[in-house]
């Protein structure tokens, strides 16, 4: 009998007092939400319904789910939802994988900035991909792309960084046809990508600070200084900023199965956690210094804690944005004439099939007993605690 893998319900529940205790007090109102949102998920806390089965007559308590977008339980739902609206979006071409990732004095900012530095990394990565597409030079097309948010790294530290899945090609500026990338390209000039990307995310960081748009408390006050400040961008000016292209996946059915992983992970997800015992928590990462190879870190639980409740974003912030011909106000038009000018036929792609230990959505309506009968709501049991769900 295989013994019982801990959830990240299980580390928060276990451990709520003793980090409550050392971090209450510098917790935005968002962590504090997804923190009682993940500890109570799926249990007698928030409800739920009371089902009999219409043939044999068994019995199930369901309980209700927290719908906290940093619970790893309730992104499947979300995810499948997300990606069949997707599966009308995709286009016959090549599709390309660009990562703009932050350096790490910069990424700090975040900590107590997040909003402001991740609104940035969007708008300067946006900025760099759709000019240098447009400069006639290179590609010259208007492109469209979607940028995916992750904060985080395999061992939960903060590491901002942006996924974005680019169709290879685009409009031409009169609108009369379809350019696409040449079969051996790789899209865009990663070191031109990345220096262009440099300039405009601290251009526009020095103008936030220049606007007062940046606050600096404990141990980054000395950054309200203006020569610390600017000694800072400075040197990371120097530095060479990673902008990561991979080769083409290949057509929409691969893209699909690409944005099923990335589009709604959390920062860490179930399946990975190994053990809770003695205060610590230990959980599998990947060591991309070491070529990707699988190790076991083990964490105190408080601290554990402290790293995920890092990469809770601020209320309102959209993680997953859509840009040029793949704007939300024009994106429907654009993407009949990108067919149009492909001269092809929509035909969307099938579903995914996605990884049943991360994304597995339970059948609420069938009974797990007999499979034939259908399960019926018969009483409706009410929360034992109230909840905002965090649904942004």
């Amino acid at each position: 009998m295989k013994a019982h893998r801990p959830e990240l319900a299980d580390v928060f529940r276990t451990h709520e007092k003793e980090f409550l205790a050392r971090w209450r007090s510098v917790l935005s109102g968002p962590q504090l939400r997804a923190l009682q949102a993940i500890r109570d998920c799926r249990t007698a806390a928030l409800g739920g319904h009371l089902q009999k089965c219409d043939r044999c007559g068994h019995r199930v308590i369901l309980y209700n789910s927290c719908r906290n977008r940093h619970c790893p339980k309730c992104q499947a739902t979300a995810r499948a939802r997300w990606l069949e609206q997707r599966e009308a979006e995709l286009l016959p071409v090549p599709y390309f994988h660009v990562v703009f990732t932050l350096p790490k004095q910069i990424g700090y900012l975040a900590l107590q900035n997040a909003r402001t530095i991740y609104n940035l990394l969007f708008r300067a990565a946006a900025q760099t991909l759709l000019e240098t597409a447009a400069d006639p030079r290179l590609l010259g097309a208007s492109i469209g792309f979607l940028a995916v948010l992750h904060t985080w790294g395999q061992n939960l530290h903060l590491h901002p960084h942006l996924h974005c899945v680019v169709p290879g090609g685009g409009i031409s500026p009169d609108g009369s046809r379809w350019i696409g990338c040449r079969k051996d390209s790789f899209f865009l000039p990663y070191l031109l990508l990345s220096q262009r990307f440099r300039q405009k995310f601290l251009q526009q960081l020095q103008q936030a600070f220049r606007h007062g748009a940046l606050r600096f408390t404990g141990e980054q006050e000395s950054l309200a200084c203006p020569a610390a400040f600017e000694a800072l961008c400075e040197n990371a000016a120097k530095i060479q900023w990673v902008v990561h292209i991979k080769p083409p996946f290949g057509g929409p059915h691969r893209v699909l199965k690409y944005l099923a992983r990335y589009t709604h992970r959390v920062a860490i997800s179930n399946h990975r956690l190994r053990a809770l015992e003695n205060h610590r928590v230990s959980f599998q990462w990947k060591d991309y210094a070491h070529h990707g190879q699988r190790k076991i870190m083990t964490l105190d639980a408080v601290e554990f804690m402290r790293r995920f409740l890092l990469h809770v974003l601020p209320s309102g912030l959209v993680r997953i944005r859509h840009f040029g011909f793949l704007a939300n106000r024009f994106r429907t038009p654009n993407l009949q004439l990108c067919r149009d000018l492909l001269a092809v036929r929509h035909t969307p792609a099938p579903a995914v099939s996605h990884n049943p230990a991360d994304t597995k959505v339970q059948d609420r309506s069938s009974c797990p007993i007999c499979k034939i009968g259908q399960l019926i709501t018969i009483e409706v049991i009410h929360p034992e605690r109230t909840l905002v769900p965090d649904t942004s």
